[in-house]
């Protein structure tokens, strides 16, 4: 019988697809066949949920693979995994980015430490994503920040930061290997370098990065906190036309109370004033957001304040999570509001957010733009607008290059388009 490559099975966020790539080169370099590693995410129950079931699919499918469980709920649950008989093997977030924790001959069950007491982040070197002509580049794990409805610090550990001399030899690794555009992640990205030498601030640290790699074509941030976006990062996205116009923003809620009983750091006002300040120095941005529906308390009024702040800082790109509440956070504790609600209330931002996202493709009709080429000849404009090119004369040597296209329509989420080339 023909050996299977290691298959990986992802959930959540970008740090996670980076990992996922690591975790890939770690089995092929422990020899490890006919494997699945399902990397899990615990932002929500229904993530667990979903997780849960890829693992009941993954062995009915595949009775004979080593089932590898990772990643946050892993982390934070790990013997809800380990007495799930279609397991093999789980790994805390740690060990994960370990290479001796794909050996084949292990035999340990459970491999997991105290995520609380990790301090340093490890770095590896990624030469290609499967599926991907884009990179992510890990620059910062963990998180010192406590949200109340939040358990990921509890599944990643303390903020720790990569540095930058490391940063800069992965992008130049990767362009090298022609890579056209990274994205730069972790949990809490606008946290950078506080537990460094010196404590670069994440501005410091991309002027740095753009300044040592001056080919490297796009550069993109994953979800930055509003209350952390300095002077310095405004100034950058005015001057450097390499860092992409595109700003994803941790909102999660549009009204006081509930981002206080949150405990967010930044207020209504702060991110309305953010995102003046960052349109003012590049007028094309365009912003992104996180927002929760349902968190304990909020009232109608409260959930209005949310809708309105969407048009108020003009958000695009909406990613709406409904609350679900995590076991042993504060806002588990707090009077929840009804399942019915929540499930409405999501349901209506993510319309709202249908609406916004077609108002802004159609702003982009008739323009030529730069499109980076991926697969089947899909891609992204720089305020990652998702492209499909058409016409009869693509060519495949264009799967990975950034090249002009002219927006010919607009369907209900992306843009198409014909090269001019």
């Amino acid at each position: 019988m023909a050996q299977r490559e290691p298959e990986l099975i992802t959930f959540g966020c970008r740090l996670n697809a980076y990992e996922s790539e690591v975790m890939r080169s770690h089995a092929r370099s422990q020899g490890l066949e006919n494997a699945i590693i399902i990397n899990t995410c615990s932002v929500t129950n229904e993530a667990e949920r979903q997780a849960r079931q890829a693992i009941r699919r993954a062995r009915k499918e595949h009775p004979n693979a080593m089932i590898i469980v990772t990643g946050c709920s892993a982390q934070q649950n790990p013997d809800i995994y380990a007495q799930m008989a279609e397991v093999d093997r789980v790994l805390g977030n740690h060990e994960k980015m370990q290479v001796e924790s794909f050996s084949p001959l292990l035999s340990t069950k459970i491999l997991l430490s105290d995520i609380m007491q990790v301090r340093e982040t490890a770095t590896h070197l990624v030469s290609g994503f499967e599926n991907h002509v884009r990179a992510f580049i890990e620059i910062q794990n963990g998180c010192d920040h406590r949200c109340t409805f939040c358990s990921i610090p509890f599944g990643r550990g303390p903020n720790r930061s990569v540095p930058i001399a490391e940063i800069v030899r992965q992008i130049k690794h990767l362009v090298a290997q022609g890579c056209k555009e990274v994205v730069f992640t972790g949990v809490d990205i606008t946290g950078y370098g506080a537990d460094l030498p010196g404590k670069p601030t994440l501005a410091q640290m991309i002027k740095r990065t753009l300044s040592q790699v001056p080919e490297i074509e796009r550069l993109r941030l994953s979800s930055l906190d509003p209350v952390e976006i300095d002077q310095d990062l405004i100034t950058l996205f005015g001057k450097d036309t390499r860092l992409m116009p595109h700003v994803h923003l941790s909102l999660q809620a549009g009204d006081n109370m509930i981002l206080k009983r949150m405990k967010r750091r930044h207020l209504r006002k702060d991110a309305i004033d953010i995102c003046k300040q960052l349109r003012a120095a590049r007028q094309d941005i365009v912003f992104g957001a996180d927002l929760i529906a349902g968190f304990p308390t909020e009232s109608d009024e409260m959930f209005k304040n949310t809708l309105d702040i969407i048009e108020e800082c003009d958000i695009s790109y909406l990613h709406v999570f409904p609350y679900s509440a995590r076991r042993g956070t504060p806002a588990a504790r707090m009077p929840q509001v009804p399942k019915e609600i929540i499930k409405m209330r999501a349901s209506l931002l993510r319309e709202v957010g249908k609406k916004r996202l077609q108002q802004f493709l159609q702003t982009q009709l008739h323009r030529s733009l730069n499109v980076l080429v991926e697969r089947n000849f899909r891609g992204h404009t720089d305020h990652f607008a998702s492209v499909q090119l058409e016409g009869s004369q693509l060519d495949d040597n264009w799967i990975g290059s950034i090249i002009p296209a002219k927006i010919i329509g607009v369907t209900p989420n992306k843009l198409k388009a014909i090269p001019h080339v």
